[in-house]
């Protein structure tokens, strides 16, 4: 590199690591070498020497108060992410000088992507589940038509975000011919072509009459809306830097979200075509909802191990996301109410946007802590 090249003191060295006659495979076996973030175990390939802390962890400086550095100036708010600890009590001794932009990568999209994916989830999921225990009628429109149409728009709205957010959207194809398997994105992209695969074959089914392929169908399609409404969390964890995605119960809380925006998208059309389901959806969507709430509040009381969960924690329940999060709770408070309240579509509007606001404050408040 010029870098390199050009560099009189020889700060930056390059070489092959596996050549052990190499200078920096010799440097790196026998000098005291550090490494940025060692305990996510990413295999670095970037050695420090003589590195100071405060310039190796991105919370270990504080932040200049006004984000007034003393050769730059940063703006906040929206999607910058500006560099250091916050907080002014923080024990950071040092102070950082100077700053370059950064922008967090995901934006109104991707919150807006786990709602709808959870919508088109849901619906399918919810509709097989209670025909299969018996609570709907598999010969009633809910099943037939609705639930699949449902899945199908919602499903198309998805394709349509997850396309628009790529750095390159004329190239999406590339995820199906030049497959990176260790993905999460390409897997997910399969997913989401498989289940539509599904949705379809439903479709056409019920309008060609050949219902008796539904029953075999639909576990084939319950068990992939399942694997569409959740795969968003190992997409996520392969975030390794960001440690809020890191979290165990964001499978099932996942699956929990799906439940209740399928359920909140069925009972206004249950109300308009099946009359005689609309208790039961009104109850799913209570009980996910009371659900959602507790896997919330696990979330953000549970201790977290380390400095960037919590910082992340405290950027979303009482920094710059807070006003959506708050919102968020408080309307899926409301949406426990829906067998009460007694008007389908409010039910359902309070209950999708409580969701979509939790969900943009989780998907930004974990984006929200420095990595650099």
């Amino acid at each position: 590199p010029a870098c390199v090249v050009v560099c009189p003191t020889e700060a930056i060295l390059v070489g092959d690591l596996d050549d052990p006659t190499s200078r920096v495979a010799r440097m790196v076996g026998r000098e005291p070498l550090a490494v940025r973030r060692p305990e996510k175990d990413t295999r670095p390939k970037l050695f420090y020497r003589g590195a100071h802390q405060a310039t190796l962890d991105p919370l270990a400086a504080r932040r200049p108060a006004g984000d007034l550095f003393l050769w730059s100036e940063q703006k906040t708010g929206g999607d910058h992410v500006v560099s250091g600890h916050p907080a002014a009590g923080s024990s950071a001794a040092a102070v950082l000088a100077y700053d370059v932009p950064h922008r967090a990568p995901w934006d109104w999209r991707v919150s807006l992507y786990t709602l709808t994916k959870g919508v088109s989830a849901g619906a399918y999921l919810l509709t097989a589940a209670l025909v299969a225990v018996g609570v709907l009628d598999p010969a009633g429109a809910l099943w037939r038509w609705v639930a699949p149409v449902v899945g199908l728009v919602f499903l198309a709205l998805t394709g349509a975000l997850l396309v628009w957010d790529l750095e390159h959207p004329e190239r999406f194809y590339l995820i199906f011919t030049r497959p990176q398997w260790k993905s999460w994105l390409v897997r997910g992209g399969f997913l989401l072509g498989g289940y539509g695969v599904v949705l379809a074959a439903h479709l056409v089914i019920t309008a060609t009459g050949a219902e008796a392929w539904l029953g075999r169908l639909s576990l084939v399609g319950a068990l992939l809306a399942i694997a569409t409404a959740v795969y968003t969390a190992y997409l996520f964890a392969q975030a390794r830097a960001r440690d809020l995605w890191q979290s165990p119960l964001l499978p099932p809380h996942l699956l929990v979200q799906a439940l209740m925006a399928g359920a909140a998208v069925l009972l206004p059309a249950a109300a308009w075509v099946e009359v005689a389901a609309a208790p039961a959806l009104a109850t799913v969507l209570a009980a996910t909802a009371v659900m959602h709430l507790f896997l919330v509040a696990g979330e953000v009381t549970l201790g977290h191990p380390t400095a960037h969960a919590r910082r992340a924690i405290e950027e979303m329940t009482r920094g710059r996301f807070a006003a959506w999060f708050w919102s968020g709770m408080a309307l899926a408070a409301l949406a426990v109410a829906a067998p009460w309240l007694g008007v389908p579509a409010l039910s359902a509007a309070v209950a999708l946007g409580g969701l979509l606001a939790f969900e943009h404050a989780y998907v930004q408040a974990g984006q929200s802590v420095p990595l650099a």
